[in-house]
């Protein structure tokens, strides 16, 4: 594949680096899931996905560890940083992408909540919360300390 010919609708990564991909199609069906298994994966209240056709999804750099949560089910991770990466519905030709894994996560938006069943009473109340900056909380030595070692969100 020629560069010209390597034009990726987004792309994305892990928290270090070690993993990125490009999604060659537009992520479409953008979903958060409540249900225990995602909550666990995530370490989170759910998880955020979106996905794309099997084929769309490159790896441009390293390869996810897998974790076979299910039967039907592997989740990709970077081995390095934990960063969660992919659920992959193993019977389907649709692989799903974490949300936040996107280097441009605000470009998508979430249609459809899955599991609700196990919808923690808090979320209900999270987006009631007050809220303070990074820098409105921590003093300016604390901040330095705080400098990011991400890798950038962009190749």
């Amino acid at each position: 594949m020629t560069d010209s010919e390597f034009q990726p609708a987004m792309t994305g990564g892990c928290q270090c680096g070690a993993v990125r991909y490009a999604l060659m199609s537009e992520p479409t069906h953008a979903s958060i899931c409540h249900c225990r298994m995602c909550q666990k994966a995530f370490g989170n209240y759910f998880s955020a996905l979106t996905g794309v056709p099997r084929k769309d999804l490159i790896w441009t750099k390293g390869q996810p560890g897998n974790f076979r949560s299910s039967e039907a089910v592997e989740r990709g991770f970077c081995r390095d940083c934990g960063t969660p990466l992919t659920y992959n519905a193993l019977e389907t030709d649709r692989i799903t992408i974490s949300i936040g894994s996107l280097d441009e996560p605000g470009r998508v938006k979430p249609e459809i909540q899955y599991g609700v069943e196990g919808r923690l009473p808090a979320f209900e109340k999270l987006h009631t919360l007050p809220g303070i900056t990074t820098e409105d909380d921590n003093p300016p030595e604390m901040l330095m300390k705080m400098k990011s070692r991400q890798h950038p969100d962009h190749d």
